[in-house]
């Protein structure tokens, strides 16, 4: 049996009135997710533990088959893991975002992205930050657009940080870093600033009219966790492709092999095909591929509705699509499509609320077909709730029985 998990970060979200009350995944035009939602098993299932925040991080732990609660201790290690920077034992990695803040004493949180900025951009931005900032005690390092790294060597973790991405268009003072070594931490945000105020890239962005990356944030904290492979608990060889050190990271730890895909982005330019293509390759030599698309969330982080709705709709036809017609040849298989988490464009964050999945398995006694279409509400209809959502990966990867019995 293969196993291929399709997930749209992010695609779940609340009734709009814009859309006759419906959301935007049940708004958009999504053929093949009906149709594994139709002739498969829909349901619903519950990512986010009580006691955490709503976040990619816990979703997708919780996604593939982790407990949070026994082994997240922050975003920051996840991402250093798919880096390849090796943490010490007391070592604390920080996400470290390139962002666009206001003027003043207060300043609000523009842009978390810091306009998309480039990755060839960005890097020449960490690079001048590790030279005049960094020692062997604090590192930057450069990762993809605004998405970075900080680590600080026998550093402290225990500190509450707060995701940029949950302040856009807010005054920033009140969220800075609080708690034990949170002083150091705000001073090095401080004095990066300074630094990027008139940086070369920044007087050409400012030039081309392009928000600048004026600041950083560092948020995610935590130290190198623990965790069993996921290959190793089910017997699977497997990869995972993202172009999100985070998705890549977790995948790391949990013993599957990142699978690159050139045109791979982050954001709804990337290349969906050639991820599900690399994918359908991938299951060839191995048993299970977990496939992350990043653009849904990033509309509704930017409240683009029009965005949202063709990210769906470019998620369905050029990576499910894509899957179910090209799956010929591999054999049995069973493939599941889901979002991690809402991200509802009213809000433009994370929310807690479970998440509509859809399974669909070439053998026809395993699906129930029991939805209509796949949306959250057609899922709510099913009564169909994985709770907690950590249980999905041991029913979907069951062996000898049907996934849902």
């Amino acid at each position: 049996m293969k196993y291929l998990v399709l997930l749209g970060d992010g695609m779940a979200d609340y009734p709009l009135a814009e859309l006759g009350g419906k959301t935007p995944l049940a708004a958009a035009h999504t053929p093949n997710m009906d149709f594994m939602a139709r002739q498969g098993t829909l349901g619903l299932v519950d990512t986010i533990p009580a006691g955490f925040k709503a976040g990619s991080d816990v979703a997708n732990l919780s996604v593939l088959g982790y407990d949070p609660a026994a082994c997240y201790s922050g975003r920051g290690p996840l991402e250093a893991a798919n880096m390849g920077i090796a943490l010490g034992p007391q070592d604390v990695a920080f996400r470290c975002n390139l962002v666009t803040l206001g003027d003043g004493a207060d300043p609000v949180m523009v842009d978390f992205t810091a306009g998309h900025i480039t990755s060839a951009e960005a890097a020449d931005i960490i690079r001048s930050l590790d030279g005049a900032l960094g020692s062997e005690e604090f590192q930057f390092f450069p990762g993809v657009s605004y998405r970075h790294l900080f680590v600080w060597r026998g550093g402290v973790a225990e500190m509450k940080t707060t995701p940029p991405h949950d302040i856009t268009g807010q005054p920033t003072r009140a969220y800075l870093p609080q708690g034990d070594g949170s002083t150091i931490i705000t001073a090095m945000m401080n004095r990066a600033r300074d630094i990027l105020t008139g940086h070369p890239v920044n007087e050409a962005r400012n030039g081309g009219c392009r928000l600048p990356a004026n600041a950083v944030w560092l948020w995610g904290q935590g130290r190198a966790p623990r965790m069993t492979r996921l290959t190793d608990r089910y017997g699977i060889t497997g990869g995972v492709i993202s172009a999100v050190d985070l998705l890549n990271g977790i995948g790391v730890y949990a013993g599957l092999s990142p699978i690159r895909v050139p045109g791979a982005t982050g954001y709804t330019d990337t290349d969906y095909r050639g991820k599900a293509r690399a994918a359908l390759q991938a299951l060839r030599e191995m048993d299970f591929v977990f496939v992350h698309v990043e653009a849904p969330d990033e509309m509704g982080h930017e409240g683009n509705l029009p965005g949202k709705i063709k990210a769906i709709e470019d998620f369905d036809e050029k990576v499910v699509g894509t899957v179910l017609q090209g799956r010929e040849g591999l054999g049995d298989m069973r493939v599941m499509v889901l979002s991690d988490h809402p991200t509802p464009l009213s809000i433009r964050t994370h929310a807690p609320d479970p998440s509509p999945f859809a399974v669909f398995s070439s053998l026809p006694g395993e699906n129930r077909c029991n939805g209509k279409a796949y949306s959250e509400a057609a899922a709510r209809e099913t009564q169909l709730l994985i709770s907690p959502g950590s249980l999905l990966m041991g029913k979907f990867i069951a062996k000898g029985r049907p996934p849902f019995d």
